[in-house]
């Protein structure tokens, strides 16, 4: 479990440093698309038979940092969508 976090804060930050631009998103939020995306990157790795959902590997490690870009393009489009058009 520890791992699976560690793992989730370095894709994470790796997606947001490959990610152009400065993101507004914090530590918490980070980590979470980073775990968000190293899940990703295992099941496509899993389905693909390299590996488990939860073994790291090269393959599932790019796929989780890819996905992890864009669900951090994601989250900025939803969080500027809501700083410009508040609800009332």
């Amino acid at each position: 479990m520890i791992g699976f976090i560690v793992a989730g804060l370095i894709i994470g930050a790796l997606a947001r440093l490959l990610k152009p631009g400065k993101q507004h998103l914090g530590l918490l939020a980070t980590l979470l698309l980073g775990l968000v995306g190293s899940v990703i990157g295992g099941t496509v790795a899993s389905l693909l038979g390299t590996g488990d959902i939860f073994e790291l590997n090269v393959l599932g490690f790019v796929v989780a940092v890819v996905a992890a870009v864009a669900l951090i393009g994601v989250a900025e489009a939803i969080a500027g969508r809501r700083e410009h058009h508040p609800v009332h």
